[in-house]
C-alpha cells in the first residue's frame, strides 16, 4: 500500500525507531476530542478519550483501539515497543503497572508518529420560526423550497381561543393569523435568510390583508422565539423602511401554534397550482 511522505525526523522515529526529545511532540498537550491516526499510513490507533497527562513529555493513552496496535519486545529486552499493527511503523513503548490510571497501563506514544482527525462537530439542534403573511398556503410553498428547510406546518398563532378551527379563524373572533412554523437546519440555513425571503414573498405594507385576502387572520407578523430572531427580524424591518416601505409587519413574541386542518397542508404541492398573492420580488 502507498505509504505518506515523511519529513526526516518522521522517518527517525517512525522507521529507524527514534525517540523524540520529551516535551517537545505537538500532541503531547493535546486535549481536542478526535482520533489519533498512523503518521505513515493513516490508520486509526488511539482515541482522545484515552489520553492522559502522564507528565512523561510524551503522549500518553491507556488504552488503544482494538486491533491497531501491535506489541513487540525491544531489542534492549527491557521494554516492550509498539508499532502500528497495518505498517509496522514504530508509535513508542507501552509499560504497565505504573499505577497512572485504573487501567494501569501506558502507551507511551511519539507525536511524530502520529496524525490528529478532529472530531466532526455535533450536528446542531433543529430550529423553529414562526411567519404570518397572508394565506398560509402560499408561505408555506415558498419557504419550503430554501435548502435546509425540513418542514413547513400551515396553522394558527397569536389568538386567544386554543385549538380554534378553520372556520372559527376566519370568523375574525379568535385574533388568530394564519401562519406558517418552519423547521430548520440552522447548520444549513439561518433564520435571517429565512427572514429576509418571508419579506420578499408578501407584501409587507398591506394591513390585515394580502391580495384579496382580507381580515386580521391575514395580517404580516413576525412570532420570534427567542431575543435573537426578535433582533434579526426588527433589523430587517429597518431595513426595508429605510428603503422606503412602509412596513406594517408586526414582530410578537411567540404563542402557541395549532396545525391547521389537514387538507389545509402542502395545499400547493399537492394541487399543482403556484401561490397567487406570494409571488417573489426582491426588496434586498
Amino acid at each position: 500500500m502507498p505509504y505518506n511522505p515523511l519529513s526526516p525526523d518522521e522517518e527517525q522515529v517512525i522507521v529507524h525507531k527514534g525517540t523524540e526529545m520529551p516535551f517537545t511532540g505537538k500532541y503531547y498537550l493535546n486535549k481536542e476530542e478526535g482520533v489519533y491516526r498512523c503518521r505513515r499510513c493513516d490508520a486509526p490507533l488511539f482515541r482522545s478519550g484515552d489520553k492522559f497527562q502522564s507528565g512523561t513529555g510524551w503522549p500518553s493513552f491507556d488504552d488503544a483501539i482494538e486491533g491497531a496496535v501491535r506489541q513487540v519486545p525491544d531489542a534492549d529486552g527491557r521494554r516492550t515497543e509498539i508499532v502500528c499493527n497495518t505498517c509496522g511503523a514504530h508509535l513508542g513503548h507501552v509499560f504497565f503497572g505504573e499505577s497512572m490510571t485504573p487501567k494501569n497501563v501506558r502507551h507511551c506514544v511519539n507525536s511524530l508518529s502520529l496524525d490528529f482527525q478532529p472530531a466532526a462537530p455535533a450536528p446542531q439542534a433543529l430550529q423553529t420560526a414562526v411567519f404570518a403573511g397572508g394565506c398560509f398556503w402560499g408561505v408555506e410553498h415558498q419557504l419550503a423550497k430554501l435548502n435546509g428547510v425540513h418542514s413547513v406546518v400551515s396553522g394558527y398563532t397569536g389568538g386567544t381561543k386554543e385549538n380554534p378551527t378553520y372556520r372559527e379563524v376566519c370568523s375574525g373572533t379568535t385574533g388568530h393569523a394564519e401562519a406558517v412554523e418552519v423547521t430548520y437546519d440552522p447548520a444549513v440555513v439561518d433564520y435571517q435568510t429565512l427572514a429576509r425571503l418571508f419579506f420578499e414573498i408578501h407584501d409587507p405594507t398591506e394591513l390585515n390583508r394580502q391580495g384579496p385576502d382580507i381580515g386580521t387572520q391575514y395580517r404580516s407578523a413576525v412570532f420570534y422565539r427567542d431575543e435573537e430572531q426578535r433582533r434579526v427580524a426588527l433589523e430587517l424591518i429597518g431595513k426595508l423602511k429605510e428603503k422606503g416601505y412602509k412596513v406594517v409587519t408586526t414582530v410578537e413574541k411567540a404563542g402557541p401554534f395549532y396545525p391547521a386542518e389537514q387538507y389545509h397542508q402542502d395545499y400547493y404541492q399537492k394541487s399543482g397550482h403556484e401561490p397567487y398573492c406570494h409571488i417573489y420580488q426582491k426588496r434586498f
